[in-house]
């Protein structure tokens, strides 16, 4: 049985304008996947769909929206209308590195909407529907930073753990009704945000990052095998360590300490 076959027609990418949506726009594309991609700029998202279409013959639909809204999730169910979502890929997310008050509350709250908030109603509406068809397949992306407090990344690193647990309990609930669910836990990956952040090395133990087409390729391999999983050779040794050889204060401890070496943040 094909990708295509065992999941169906059209896959929804949340987040897909470059770097890991993208990256999962191309590979469901080239497993002769319709696509729905949704991201809030509009000529860059405009230029993924071109390439596409122009690569795979696929039909494209593009969505240009701000997750942060309101009421975004009603927005998106009416553009793709009676449109049947066999597969969803929720990889949208906002972040901010610094300081926890050195930015508006604004920030953070728009920050737990893009990730958490928005990202439930969508699998919600789209995970229903696959339930009651019993097919369809959805990937939460979640991080490595979400498996301990991150200083300096404290609210994202909090959303990234909610990814994960949300993903693991619906592919308990769901495994039996025919929809697969799975989080994907990267680490440190070569986008074009996490580039123009200018990281610096945090540590010796730190994994070179991964190209966004590996994460895909692993995670779309892994879906149905597993709830969830870390990708990457290196992020699966540094998440070893941190989960089971330091001590729970020591690994937190680490990461602090990381985050500021990277950006250079102020104690």
């Amino acid at each position: 049985m094909t990708f295509k076959e065992k999941y169906g027609q059209t896959a929804l990418v949340a987040g897909a304008s470059e770097g890991m949506g993208a990256a999962y726009a191309f590979a469901l594309a080239e497993r002769g996947m319709d696509l729905v991609l949704i991201a809030r700029r509009v000529a860059p998202l405009e230029e993924t769909a071109r390439k596409i279409t122009e690569q795979f013959g696929v039909k494209v639909q593009t969505i240009s929206c701000d997750l942060a809204d309101d009421d975004t999730t009603q927005q998106i169910i009416q553009a793709v209308d009676d449109k049947s979502i066999d597969f969803l890929v929720y990889n949208a997310a906002l972040s901010y590195i610094g300081p926890y008050t050195e930015t508006r509350l604004e920030t953070h709250t728009n920050i737990a909407k893009v990730n958490m908030i928005t990202q439930m109603a969508l699998v919600y509406h789209f995970g229903g529907k696959m339930v009651e068809r019993g097919k369809g397949g959805i990937v939460i992306m979640s991080s490595i930073a979400g498996f301990q407090g991150s200083g300096y990344l404290a609210t994202y690193a909090a959303t990234k753990a909610f990814n994960r647990v949300l993903a693991e309990g619906l592919w308990y609930e769901w495994k039996e009704k025919g929809v697969d669910v799975i989080a994907c836990c990267a680490g440190a990956t070569a986008t074009p945000n996490y580039i123009n952040t200018n990281p610096g090395k945090a540590s010796p133990l730190e994994p070179k990052p991964q190209l966004p087409e590996q994460v895909v390729e692993e995670c779309l391999q892994k879906i149905g095998k597993t709830p969830s999983f870390i990708s990457g050779t290196g992020n699966k040794l540094v998440t070893f360590l941190m989960q089971h050889i330091f001590s729970r204060k020591m690994a937190i401890k680490m990461m602090g300490v990381g985050m500021r070496k990277m950006y250079g943040i102020k104690g």
